[in-house]
């Protein structure tokens, strides 16, 4: 796993390194060797730098630039300049590098690479009027754009912005940020490289989940085994509204092809006539209903939590005072691993908050930023400025794993903090979040830590449909193209190093 640093953890780090061991002109200088080392150059190139240290970081670049004999201009936005970027500048300005003041009519359209070097991770709000004309110069440039640590515009913290500078390369510096993965990162970085110059964290990072950290939760088969030494696992859902005849059939298909031993699925009883040709390896199990809707029957739900290693409850389940009282009790009464999704979510934020904290089951949520606004009574705008702060206190308050759905994903105990930036725009459809919530039951049947479950399972969602996307096409793609590609991630992901 990769360390991602909150901007103020960042901050701390940096003033931390600079009081114990490297000067911060000396880091600046790091700063600049790395951007200069990773990015492939063609001249000439247009450095445009604001006023703090990330135009430090830019003056640094220009003089290596200029020893490699490689044709580079400074544009600057302001004339001040923090005290060690005034340092550099003037080492510029002694060599004869060329340095030009932007002016809201510049244009970079002669250049072949644009360097933003105009704000740095300590950016938040709206781009004042000069610099909003710099950024919409370098996005209209059609050259070559890297952005030094991230792109001048986008919040460090929470990957949002009101516009900002769209990168071929972003290279960070010292560690990834969150701002790099989430919300509209993806939309505005092609490439990202992270340079470490000496940084070491004070306060515990978040985590990038990657491949490595996946293989752990796919458990080498043993041949002394049997299927319920991989779990039984229970997905219950379904009504006459979402018939689950597909939705269902995928998300137990996805939980066979991730490793259960044996899948349940349990349906309203009245439409399991529809559910029976979609089932093949799975088992299906009638629960009593109402007009295509389930109820509450203590006994159906008993057989249920006594024999199951893991509930997934939600997916097309919809929402009702039955389906309440069945989340209710098995919230009271099960032990297991319990996933929480789609409508039953809504009937989560409905329950007493010590209902939740007081349960022995095992829980993970599966919010998208809707259903957290339910959930935890903030804003949808509120959960999308400070993500990760609102998905970790939720956890912590309650108990529970979170698995906050978006771009990328956010999955967090309430201390530890994973990011699986896996996962692509042609996901946005109908079935997505039941095939992941296949993936992490399956999972969670032979995994302890449901932490690494719910990372392993968001990864692997993401993976299928990235390669889903590859082989249809964004548009077309559906949640049941994502479901068949899960067979080759898990066979990739095997042969990972």
């Amino acid at each position: 796993m990769q360390n991602i640093l909150s901007v103020d953890n960042m901050r701390k780090s940096d003033a931390a390194a600079i009081r114990n061991s490297v000067s911060s002109k000396e880091l600046m200088l790091r700063a600049g060797k790395a951007i200069f080392e990773n990015v492939e150059w063609k001249e000439p190139v247009a450095i445009v730098c604001g006023s703090g240290n990330n135009a430090g970081d830019g003056y640094v670049l220009a003089m290596l630039l200029n020893e490699a004999a490689i044709n580079c201009e400074i544009f600057l936005l302001s004339d001040k300049f923090s005290e060690d970027g005034r340092h550099y500048y003037d080492i510029c300005a002694q060599r004869g590098i060329s340095v030009k003041t932007f002016k809201h009519a510049t244009s970079f359209e002669e250049y072949n690479t644009v360097v933003d070097c105009i704000f740095g991770t300590g950016f938040h709000g709206e781009l004042p009027p000069l610099q909003k004309a710099a950024v919409t110069a370098i996005n209209n440039s059609n050259a070559y754009v890297v952005s030094v640590d991230i792109n001048s515009g986008l919040n460090g913290d929470s990957g949002m912005c009101e516009m900002c500078v769209r990168s071929d390369l972003t290279v960070s510096i010292g560690g990834y940020k969150p701002g790099h993965f989430l919300n509209m990162a993806k939309d505005n970085i092609k490439h990202k490289v992270n340079c470490d110059i000496g940084i070491s964290p004070v306060e515990s990072p978040y985590r990038l989940f990657e491949a490595s950290d996946c293989k752990k939760a796919l458990k080498k088969r043993k041949n002394f085994s049997n299927k319920s030494t991989y779990g039984y696992i229970a997905l219950i859902g379904g009504s006459k509204k979402y018939s689950g005849a597909i939705r269902l059939a995928n998300t137990a298909a996805c939980a066979v092809r991730c490793g259960a031993g044996v899948v349940t699925v349990a349906a309203p009883e009245s439409i399991c006539d529809l559910i029976i040709p979609q089932i093949l390896e799975s088992t299906l199990y009638p629960v009593p209903d109402n007009n295509g809707e389930m109820i509450f029957n203590k006994d159906s739900i008993d057989g249920l939590i006594e024999k199951y290693k893991c509930i997934a409850i939600g997916m097309g389940i919809g929402v009702s005072d039955d389906t309440k009282e069945i989340l209710e009790y098995i919230l009271e009464n099960y032990k297991g691993r319990l996933i929480i999704d789609a409508d039953a979510l809504t009937c989560l934020a409905q329950i007493n908050d010590e209902t939740i904290k007081n349960s022995d089951c095992k829980i993970i949520i599966t919010p998208h930023n809707k259903e957290f606004s339910r959930l935890t009574g903030l804003s949808v705008e509120q959960i999308l400025n400070n993500p990760v702060k609102a998905a970790k206190e939720y956890a912590k308050k309650y108990g529970v794993s979170v698995l906050l759905k978006g771009p990328s994903t956010i999955i967090t105990d309430g201390k530890t903090v994973n990011i699986a930036e896996k996962g692509c725009a042609a996901m946005a459809t109908a079935g997505s979040g039941d095939v992941l919530s296949g993936v992490i039951a399956a999972l969670c049947g032979y995994n302890d830590d449901v932490l690494l479950a719910a990372s392993a399972g968001a990864f692997i969602n993401g993976c299928a449909g990235e390669t889903a996307s590859a082989e249809t096409n964004e548009i077309s793609m559906a949640a049941s193209d994502t479901a068949r590609a899960i067979t080759k991630v898990i066979s990739d992901l095997m042969h990972t190093e």
